[in-house]
């Protein structure tokens, strides 16, 4: 497997290293990225998966391409990411990523977010919990301090409580067999993650889906519809507009 490169050990990571040495095999997660013009945010998005990487939980990061015309490759390739090319599609970008991936859990993670420090903890403690037939995710959270932003979560935590639907920019943190069995994501241009979760929650209820308290931290300058456009879409979806369609609103 090829791993991401991390610094030097500082003082903070020299407690975790007869852990990392006790880490088996079970515990190794697959980081799955999917990119298409990314240069922007990929390198906080990485930086956020370095100390998991010293500590051994994080073995291996995939960057599923669609097709980058700026320095998204040439930065993931200098982290010492795998890439995997793929026509753009963010459902069929998850899919070949998780196909490359050797570890035994998978990470699903958005490019433009980055998982706050401590979250490896959380991840280490859930995957040893026996969450081979569970999956998780983190807790929507954007870079910005403004009132605007606290109301875009507050709506996010809401449909996280109401619906249990994580959306895929809250990450997703799942055993590669569980993942398979359900199917993996399909290659749909919008609503890939709906379309898993709503598989995962029928096969598992609402107890399939754990959040936990990290907080996945979304770019908040990063173009993306904005939480009343997004229930619409998420309406529109349910009563059977093709996910192409969406994908074009």
């Amino acid at each position: 497997m090829k791993r991401l490169r991390a610094p030097g050990n500082d003082g903070g990571a020299a407690a975790w290293q007869s852990r990392a040495a006790r880490v088996r095999q079970a515990f190794v997660i697959s980081v799955v990225i999917p990119t298409l013009d990314a240069e922007k945010d990929l390198v906080r998005t990485l930086s956020s998966l370095l100390e998991a990487t010293m500590r051994g939980l994080v073995r291996e990061c995939i960057v599923a391409d669609g097709g980058s015309s700026d320095l998204t490759i040439a930065i993931a390739e200098d982290a010492g990411c795998e890439i995997v090319r793929v026509p753009p599609s963010r459902g069929g970008q998850l899919a070949a990523g998780a196909a490359a991936a050797k570890g035994p859990w998978l990470l699903f993670l958005h490019a433009d977010t980055a998982l706050e420090p401590g979250w490896d903890g959380e991840a280490y403690a859930f995957i040893g919990e026996g969450g081979t037939s569970r999956a998780a995710t983190f807790r929507f959270a954007l870079d910005d301090k403004r009132w605007a932003a606290r109301r875009v979560e507050w709506l996010t935590g809401l449909r996280n409580r109401v619906l249990a639907l994580p959306y895929g920019d809250q990450g997703l943190l799942i055993a590669k067999r569980h993942y398979d069995q359900l199917g993996g994501f399909k290659p749909l241009s919008a609503m890939e993650d709906v379309d898993f979760v709503g598989r995962l929650k029928r096969a598992g209820g609402r107890a399939g889906l754990q959040r936990l308290k990290a907080r996945a931290i979304l770019n908040p300058n990063r173009s993306r519809p904005g939480a009343l456009k997004n229930l619409a879409r998420l309406a529109l979806y349910t009563l059977g507009i093709s996910p192409e369609r969406l994908a074009r609103m």
